[in-house]
């Protein structure tokens, strides 16, 4: 039988399972740009959706209760008259402002391409 090599133990390695999870949920489109959105406070779901250039109504309805789901996000009512629709991120979903705060910092670092916003409105 022969020995393996060094570079042949990358097929026997296992991607961690929490970074599994993570990208699982977070490997989808939009899914960051939302968070990020409500990272300083809830927004309304008109506002939310202006905020994201591209973003269909489906889809940011379908994202928003993924992230319900995962405990991230919570979906406010305000009766009104107007009836308002806002979002928020949960205690778990405002955990995440240091690690998102550190890919866009890794992003203006590594990744080529001019930012879609004037610096001036870039938090």
């Amino acid at each position: 039988m022969p020995e393996l090599g060094a570079h042949d133990v990358g097929p026997c390695q296992k991607v961690d399972d929490g970074m599994a999870r993570v990208f699982q949920l977070f490997g989808k489109r939009w899914t960051g740009l939302i968070v990020a959105v409500l990272l300083p406070h809830p927004v309304h779901f008109a506002d939310l959706r202006r905020a994201i250039p591209g973003i269909s109504e489906r889809m940011l309805s379908d994202r928003l209760t993924e992230l319900a789901a995962a405990g991230l996000v919570v979906r406010d009512v305000d009766e009104g008259p107007p009836l308002r629709v806002s979002y928020g991120l949960t205690e778990a979903g405002s955990a995440l402002e240091p690690a998102l705060l550190e890919l866009g910092s890794w992003a203006e670092k590594h990744l080529p391409g001019s930012p879609q916003c004037p610096s001036e409105l870039r938090k």
